[in-house]
């Protein structure tokens, strides 16, 4: 019996660099944050809690938890949102495996903060078994996000991301009602050397 041969292999060094990409909102972002009422019920559901008197509806109130805030109480965004989106978009770019995606590059922090002013929304929405309910949300009628992305230049190159982001934006969307769940909302580009000044 051959005696088993020696394997040798090679694991680069990590080629870490950042860049900033501005992205520009195409079409309004639909913000939905989980409220503290909505976490509040869940939590006594699964705890088998005695359902609580249904409150009146407070439109303002629902419009303004549904927007993220930063801890300085500026509107953002969930930066993985952007994360996955880009992910999702590898679907759309011939030879980019989903998983390797994953670990090829990380948006910088959990928040990005969203350029613009939030407006109040009203929509019919259906939930459990069809009932029909109305739903107050903040939305961003026009928008921008400037994302700080660290990446491995080994696996991937800046214009490989600018490219992901560029799919992502046209095909996959942020937010509610976007592409990725057959709407048209939460669309973005990444902004021109004009848009950026």
């Amino acid at each position: 019996m051959a005696a088993p041969k020696d394997i040798q292999f090679t694991v680069p060094t990590l080629n870490l660099q950042v860049m900033q990409v501005k992205l520009i909102g195409d079409s309004p972002l639909i913000c939905h944050a989980w409220s503290e009422k909505a976490k509040k019920a869940m939590l006594d559901k699964q705890q088998k809690k005695a359902r609580q008197k249904k409150e009146a509806k407070d439109p303002e109130r629902d419009f303004d938890e549904s927007l993220y805030r930063l801890e300085d109480g500026r509107c953002g965004f969930p930066t993985v949102a952007f994360k996955s989106a880009m992910v999702s978009a590898c679907r759309f770019a011939e030879g980019v495996k989903m998983t390797e995606a994953r670990g090829a590059f990380h948006i910088r922090g959990e928040m990005v903060p969203i350029e613009g002013e939030p407006t109040p929304r009203e929509d019919m929405v259906k939930i459990a078994m069809g009932t029909a309910d109305i739903r107050y949300r903040g939305e961003f009628k026009e928008w921008s996000a400037t994302l700080a992305i660290e990446f491995n230049a080994n696996v991937v190159s800046p214009e490989m991301i600018v490219n992901l982001l560029t799919l992502a934006g046209f095909g996959v969307g942020v937010g509610e009602w976007r592409p990725e769940r057959n709407g048209s909302y939460g669309r973005f580009h990444v902004a021109t050397q004009e848009q950026k000044a």
